[in-house]
């Protein structure tokens, strides 16, 4: 399945790949013909397809900590998170945020996510580099970049400079250059935690080293509420105004967004992160009011990620589908095919990747997955896609 322009399907397929990248894909034939290969490995039992991309991923305090938020618990958002939440975050040492990170990089790779995005609430950076380094994985972090002081006696130009200069300084320190696997995005919490001043900081630091910004906004309708209250216009209309919207920017949830923001995100060609699960969890009433398949219909470019939960990203695929197809009472919305290209070259488009991922072709990383059809759940094979 190679996810190209033309999404061609071989049924009796090969790759061939010199170093990290293919030199070539067809059938079987064609490629032996072309190619001495010193190593031919048997794929006849496996479908293939790209790596698979996670948008949108906690590595670090989730992976250690899962289930011990209950999931009946009676609290809003904020409260969910300040009791709950973030205090398990910042109880973590260094060594809990590496093993954590090396933990979630394990889990992705074994479920065929060769790429993720991280969610930007890295604590320790350079102990989270130091442990997804060592899996191989590929892979885009930041560190928690707070820029609203919220104490109680703010001092919110120091709060500021700081947050900028750690932006300014993660992305000198591992920069996306040289073919690196793991290097650093300007990510921000989002929602209200960030000023304008940071949020322009990271969109002009994204431009100057081509790289993306990354936050989280509306996955509940407090997010637009603060900045109706604080600036009289929603989210996404602000963030507009304020020139901080575009193609490498990546926004994540967005379950409370109105026409008019989803009109301003097209134009401006922002890409829109889905998490399904976390969606479901979190009860963001995204089958009530999520706006995602329209948000396809415009352009939006939709990605995918598993926020803190299961990162088995085929499952995620299934959640969109089958929601979104019972929300609009249309079987027609999300089928298999799209929704494989949120996991591969949407992703890889989001990442601004998309000249080395995202597709099988030549010249691309071989980042490649071989999924196992003698296992049952690939039985009977009558459907790849499906």
């Amino acid at each position: 399945m190679s996810m190209d322009s033309e999404r061609r399907i071989f049924m009796d397929g090969a790759l061939a790949v010199s170093g990290q990248n293919i030199t070539a894909i067809g059938t079987s034939a064609e490629i032996s013909e072309r190619y001495e290969a010193t190593e031919t490995i048997d794929g006849s039992r496996f479908v293939i397809t790209p790596g698979l991309i996670n948008a949108h991923v906690h590595i670090t305090g989730d992976p250690l900590t899962r289930a011990w938020l209950p999931d009946n618990i009676d609290a809003d958002f904020a409260e969910e998170l300040t009791q709950w939440v973030l205090p398990r975050y910042y109880e973590h040492s260094p060594d809990d945020e590496e093993v954590s990170a090396e933990l979630a990089a394990l889990k992705m790779l074994r479920t065929g996510t060769t790429c993720f995005l991280e969610a930007g609430t890295v604590q320790y950076l350079d102990r989270v580099v130091a442990g997804v380094s060592r899996t191989g994985i590929r892979g885009r972090v930041g560190a928690w970049v707070e820029g609203q002081d919220f104490s109680e006696t703010p001092d919110q130009k120091k709060s500021i400079a700081e947050a900028i200069s750690k932006l300014e300084d993660e992305v000198v320190r591992y920069p996306a250059k040289n073919g690196e696997r793991i290097a650093a995005w300007p990510i921000l919490v989002g929602h209200s935690m960030n000023p304008d001043e940071v949020w322009l900081a990271a969109k002009a630091i994204a431009d100057e080293h081509e790289l993306g910004v990354s936050a989280h906004m509306s996955p509940y309708d407090s997010d637009p509420a603060w900045f109706l209250e604080r600036y009289g216009r929603r989210p996404i209309e602000h963030l507009a105004d304020l020139g901080v919207l575009g193609k490498n920017v990546c926004l994540t949830h967005l379950a409370h967004i109105d026409e008019p923001e989803q009109a301003l995100l097209a134009e401006s060609k922002t890409n829109a992160v889905l998490c399904p699960l976390a969606a479901l969890k979190g009860v963001f009433g995204l089958d009530a009011v999520g706006r995602f398949p329209e948000m396809a219909a415009a352009g939006i470019n939709i990605m995918l990620g598993s926020d803190g939960f299961d990162h088995d990203m085929m499952r995620q695929t299934q959640i969109v589908s089958a929601l979104f197809k019972d929300a609009r009472l249309d079987a027609q919305v999300f089928p298999a095919e799209e929704t494989i290209e949120m996991l591969t070259c949407n992703g890889a488009t989001g990442l601004g990747l998309e000249k080395e991922i995202g597709s099988l072709e030549a010249g691309k990383k071989a980042d490649f997955v071989c999924h196992d059809t003698d296992r049952p759940e690939w039985q009977p094979l009558q459907g790849i896609v499906n």
